[in-house]
């Protein structure tokens, strides 16, 4: 735990008592901090209250005294309309920050020149993370990964000089870190995403922006229109920018040329890492994440054949399209994090010849944007409430059997791409829906995935996350 002693004496009012709420509250009181704590839930207060957090009603409570609110990243800050605590803190003039905002001022604070990589984007944010994270543990150092994925950042050990940091930002948690001052900043991409709390793309942009703007050097996916005028207003005001392209020759940068990594001064480029061979990160939108990790380590002192070993070593990210087992010439995928059309475009994109199980509970717009993909599709394999819609959608360009259950999709997808002799073929699980009309969640749904694959006669398993 990362003790929050920037507050030590002040009053708090913390809302939002769910996993972060709850060990950003523990960091609070661990560092001094008089902590006012409520939560919508009841559940979630009585919960708080059995772990000796101070907790109180604070629609009740004098704002005046009050130096922080501290705000859980679920909870609304300016869309649909502020929570009714947001309107509370405003009306008495307290800050309102999160627990990204307290990691910042414990590192300023303790361990200034602690290495700190933040990343965020609309897309590719977690595989980077867990990417550079792992390229710096597997060089022997001190690797502290959290934040948006896996660990609450105040949960993480406390900052020192040589303790690295790679934090996942999402967007909420950048509107609650005004001082976030990361040694590398990451911004992978940009498309419309979560505007029901941001209300604008223009809003939404904005709210990335910061990241990258509080950084020693900022490092920017340029393959987006927003993405590009951000890097460019950067670095007209001075910035440190470092241009990344999954798909364009840069004259300074890096980017991607096939699986080899490229980099690029003044219009001279060297090969500097590579993907070929590396499973766990095929497709374009891998080799993005790749440069991202290359960049932000390189900034923060690791070497070319420290990270190189790293991008060799990579396990992947569970259920993103994780290689959970081969027999023959077919491999068996996992991406059930695939939860809609666009989060399942990079799965379709990567592999030549898909035996696709696609269905659940169905998303906005179901997979018409897909289409491009169709020629890939060998055959799919329908389940759940979306099998009727998405049936309709391939019509004729795709042959596809509705087969109602995961288990029944992956029997039969597998008998039909044993039988393929075209070459490689995958069976693919990339829903482009949510779970929820059959299992709780994506990683149910994966786990259920892998199991029916491993009672595959034959199937050899291919080591990944687990």
């Amino acid at each position: 735990m990362i003790p929050a002693s920037s507050f030590s004496g002040k009053a708090v009012a913390l809302f939002g008592l769910g996993g972060s709420g709850l060990a950003t509250a523990h960091a609070l009181v661990e560092g001094g901090a008089s902590v006012v704590a409520w939560d919508d839930n009841p559940e979630s207060v009585a919960r708080a209250e059995q772990e000796g957090i101070p907790v109180s009603d604070l629609r009740q409570a004098d704002w005046s005294g009050f130096a922080s609110c501290v705000l859980s990243p679920g909870v609304p800050l300016t869309h649909p309309k502020p929570h009714w605590a947001v309107e509370l803190a405003r009306g008495a003039g307290v800050e309102i920050i999160g627990d990204v905002e307290l990691f910042a001022r414990e590192r300023t604070k303790s361990a200034p020149t602690a290495p700190f990589i933040a990343i965020t984007g609309t897309n590719g944010k977690s595989t980077t993370t867990a990417l550079a994270a792992h390229i710096i543990k597997s060089s022997g150092r001190d690797a502290q990964m959290g934040g948006n994925i896996g660990r609450a950042v105040m949960t993480l050990d406390p900052p020192t000089s040589d303790r690295f940091y790679v934090v996942e930002c999402s967007s909420y948690q950048i509107d609650l870190a005004p001082s976030i001052n990361p040694t590398a900043g990451i911004l992978l991409n940009l498309t419309p995403d979560h505007l029901d709390r941001h209300g604008t793309m223009q809003h939404y942009a904005a709210i990335k922006e910061r990241l990258v703007a509080g950084s020693d050097a900022a490092i920017i996916g340029v393959d987006d229109i927003y993405c590009a005028q951000i890097a460019d207003r950067l670095e007209r005001a001075g910035k440190e920018v470092i241009r990344i392209s999954k798909r364009l020759p840069l004259p300074d940068g890096y980017f991607a040329d096939g699986t080899d990594l490229m980099e690029a001064v003044h219009g001279r480029y060297e090969r500097i890492g590579f993907l070929e061979g590396i499973g766990s990160l095929r497709g374009q939108h891998n080799a993005q994440n790749a440069l991202a990790a290359v960049a932000a380590c390189l900034k923060v002192g690791l070497d070319l054949g420290e990270i190189q070993s790293g991008l060799e070593s990579f396990p992947g990210l569970a259920h993103r399209m994780e290689l959970v087992g081969s027999k023959s010439n077919v491999l068996f995928v996992n991406d059930s994090k695939a939860t809609n059309a666009d989060a399942a475009a990079p799965a379709l994109s990567t592999f030549p010849r898909i035996y696709w199980i696609a269905g659940g509970l169905p998303k906005e717009g179901g997979i018409e944007s897909l289409r491009g993909y169709f020629p890939r599709i060998a055959k799919a394999y329908l389940i759940g409430e979306a099998a009727p819609a998405f049936s309709a959608t391939l019509g004729e360009a795709v042959p596809y059997e509705i087969s109602g259950t995961l288990d029944a999709a992956v029997e039969h997808a597998a008998a039909d791409a044993a039988r393929d002799e075209t070459g490689e073929v995958a069976v693919l699980l990339s829903p482009a829906c949510a779970s929820f009309d059959q299992y709780k969640n994506f990683e149910i749904r994966g786990e259920a995935f892998r199991a029916a694959v491993a009672a595959i006669e034959g199937v050899q398993p291919i080591g990944g996350v687990r």
